[in-house]
């Protein structure tokens, strides 16, 4: 939480450090994750190798069960009136 003490958010809250005009959050992993083949089509339950390659026209993201949770503080976070930039400080990878 290095960015949160400099930018002086120590404040905790339930996902987040809010302080001096700052909102500092994380990310747990990934947050979404591709849809399953069978989310494009039915058919795809059960895919023979013939239906390779799949390419959907859209590509689907489902938010992981695991960071359900964080996905939805996030969003509220983002939505908030008086929030008029996002900086991503993460990794990479």
């Amino acid at each position: 939480m290095s960015y949160a003490k400099v930018l002086g958010a120590t404040n905790r809250q339930d996902g987040y450090l809010e302080g001096n005009g700052y909102l500092v959050s994380w990310c747990v992993g990934h947050l979404v994750e591709l849809a399953p083949p069978n989310v494009y089509d039915a058919k795809y339950v059960k895919w023979s190798i013939a239906d390779l390659p799949i390419l959907p026209q859209k590509w689907q993201y489902l938010v992981s069960a695991s960071t359900k949770k964080q996905f939805g503080i996030l969003q509220k976070l983002m939505h908030r009136p008086d929030i008029d930039s996002v900086i991503c400080a993460t990794d990479a990878g």
